[in-house]
């Protein structure tokens, strides 16, 4: 089995909402060791683990954490990001629903790391339960001075609030967020700054994913470069993957970094619900690239996922069989991210309107080669020149399928037949 349940070794086994159940699986352990520990010393082992984000980009753990804690000043933000909007993701919901504390005992080390003084959990608004789940983990601790004034007799002094999203995809892209939290639209800024020098009301904010704070106690546990012996040398330590779509099996699996797509498919998915033949797999959410099956061999590591843009972070394995359409599939991903684009940059405002309205000739087998042109054009515009992740990532799947099925959209070419009488 290549299952290898490390950060996702409680769920299901203790009760998420008992801080006991937590505390006798070792909770709060590596909380209380680090403490003790050099605030430097900290950042060297979460840099010795080579952690990268959990939430799309893999941007090193350790950067964030050394920006934070050089900016001076009384005030510094940690916040957890579950702003979980991509279709196919559902990672930080099951930590969420099922190992609570984990991710708020990773929330306060990074804090004292950092001589943070507060934190914020951004819940996506349609996760109700999760929700409810934190709000409880977080005033147990509180009850149990694990949060609040003077922890555990340390002299740190941190706290964690909980702010709802209100339905919008692009809140995940961490200006947006903190424009939600500070009660204003949510819309990207123009960076620089980033966050780490000016975010939340102003201060230096530290944002991670709620899966990458998951791991830092596993990390001041065993140690930054125990960590490091799991997985491949650019990717470590283990990936919870969500698995959907056409699978006979879904769910949130917890693997390591190198195993291959096919094995997480057909040993953990089981292949097809329909036992039809797997024609395509969207790798990271509507956002990411699209697939075909020869490719599946390839392995899960961020540094071979970015050679085609994809956001290993995410997590979310789409499997589609031979039952459906490419462009279809290319409509409904458009669609999403027309209606859920905040409108304030152009390539992204209005590029999700023409390159639907490209999609629909190839659907309607009224496109020219002139069209094919345009759609590759319009989408690499996209990528390169809009303002956050969202309208950067959106065209990915027509960009991807693009160049490993081309020969769909030369099928939907309607080629003229009249060639002036020759």
């Amino acid at each position: 089995m290549i299952e290898k349940r490390v950060i996702s070794k409680r769920c299901g086994l203790i009760n998420p909402l008992s801080i006991d159940d937590y505390l006798r699986t070792d909770g709060y352990a590596a909380l209380k060791k680090a403490l003790k520990t050099d605030r430097i010393k900290l950042i060297e082992e979460v840099e010795a683990s080579k952690l990268r984000g959990r939430g799309g980009a893999g941007f090193p753990a350790y950067m964030k954490m050394v920006g934070l804690a050089k900016e001076k000043g009384p005030v510094k933000y940690v916040i957890g990001n579950a702003d979980e909007g991509e279709p196919g993701n559902f990672k930080d919901r099951y930590l969420m629903e099922n190992d609570p504390h984990q991710i708020i005992e990773g929330m306060i080390i990074v804090a004292f790391a950092t001589m943070a003084s507060h934190g914020f959990l951004y819940v996506r608004g349609e996760y109700s339960l999760p929700m409810s789940t934190m709000q409880w983990a977080i005033e147990e601790a509180r009850r149990n001075n694990f949060l609040g004034q003077n922890i555990l007799g340390s002299g740190f002094d941190f706290d964690i609030e909980i702010r709802s999203g209100a339905g919008s995809y692009v809140c995940g892209e961490e200006f947006a967020l903190i424009e939600s939290i500070e009660g204003k639209p949510g819309r990207t800024r123009v960076k620089p700054p980033f966050p780490t020098q000016k975010g939340l009301f102003g201060k230096p904010t530290l944002i991670n994913n709620v899966e990458t704070f998951s791991n830092i106690p596993l990390i001041i546990s065993i140690g930054g470069q125990k960590y490091a012996e799991t997985g491949t040398k650019s990717s470590t330590g283990t990936k919870l993957l969500c698995l959907s779509g056409n699978a006979k099996v879904k769910g949130v699996f917890e693997v390591p970094f190198g195993v291959t797509i096919r094995q997480v498919v057909e040993e953990l998915g089981q292949g097809t619900e329909s036992g039809r033949k797997i024609k395509m797999v969207q790798l990271g959410g509507a956002c990411g690239p699209i697939i075909p099956e020869y490719m599946l061999d390839m392995v899960i590591d961020y540094e071979r996922f970015e050679e085609f843009e994809s956001k290993t972070g995410a997590g979310a394995i789409i499997v589609i069989d031979d039952r459906f359409n490419i462009f279809d599939i290319l409509m409904r991903v458009v669609r999403f991210f027309e209606h859920e684009s905040c409108g304030k940059c152009t390539p992204c405002r209005e590029g999700h309107a023409q390159l639907a309205i490209i999609l629909n000739k190839f659907i309607e087998r009224k496109a020219t080669a002139k069209d094919l042109f345009s759609l590759e054009s319009l989408a690499r515009v996209m990528h390169q020149t809009s303002l956050c992740g969202l309208g950067q990532t959106s065209p990915t799947a027509i960009i991807s399928t693009l160049r490993y099925f081309r020969e769909d959209y030369i099928e939907q070419i309607d080629y003229p037949t009249n060639l002036g009488g020759q």
